[in-house]
């Protein structure tokens, strides 16, 4: 039985995600899973009432789409949603999902809340088969990151509690890695977190919106 699309957004749903996920893990491709989560979402619809947070959740499929991130945006439930990245590897969905948490960060004139208020998202990401052996072991990974990532304060991206975020040789050279590492333990800090901080100094740096 297919899934239906999302009456709100358009989206497929999340009996969908199902289908497509279980398809790819049959065809013997990799794939990342992220699970989204708009931040302080019931505040939104508080303040400022359904039918501005309806726009918001619709405002963010299209920011998605937008995006051209090569994989399928669906809306799980009320304002979670998921990203299904069939032959992703992990690193590659990770750089993607940042790369569109802080776009959503910076959309806040198509968001257009009142007092100019910020809306941003939190992720949480997985992959089959490099985190778990079962195909469905991802949606619980990708949760246990995302509530790990709410629980660090939201409006970031996060890997499964147990994942260490280092990238393979294809991206930085061995002895970098390394160095990452060595950087790491002696802040006290993880890989991930650090790559994070260093691609969010990048884009500030790099990617301003025009004066």
């Amino acid at each position: 039985m297919a899934g239906k699309d999302d009456e709100l957004t358009g989206l497929p749903d999340r009996h969908q995600l199902q289908l497509d996920l279980d398809a790819a893990a049959a065809a013997g491709e990799g794939l990342a899973l992220a699970m989204l989560d708009v931040d302080n979402f019931l505040e939104i619809n508080t303040e400022f009432g359904y039918e501005v947070g309806d726009r918001a959740l619709r405002t963010l499929s299209e920011l998605f789409q937008e995006a051209q991130l090569g994989g399928q945006f669906y809306r799980v439930a009320g304002d979670e949603f998921a990203a299904l990245f069939p032959g992703r590897s992990l690193e590659q969905a990770f750089l993607e999902m940042e790369a569109f948490r802080r776009d959503v960060e910076m959309a806040r004139e198509r968001f257009a809340f009142p007092e100019r208020r910020l809306f941003t998202v939190t992720i949480g990401l997985a992959h089959y088969p490099r985190d778990t052996r079962e195909p469905k072991g991802v949606f619980k990974l990708a949760e246990a990151a995302l509530f790990a990532a709410k629980e660090a304060g939201g409006n970031r991206v996060a890997l499964p509690p147990t994942e260490e975020m280092v990238m393979k040789s294809c991206y930085y050279p061995g002895t970098s890695i390394r160095r990452l590492k060595q950087v790491a333990e002696r802040l006290g800090r993880k890989e991930s977190g650090l790559l994070r901080e260093a691609l969010d100094d990048l884009l500030r740096k790099y990617d301003r919106p025009p004066t």
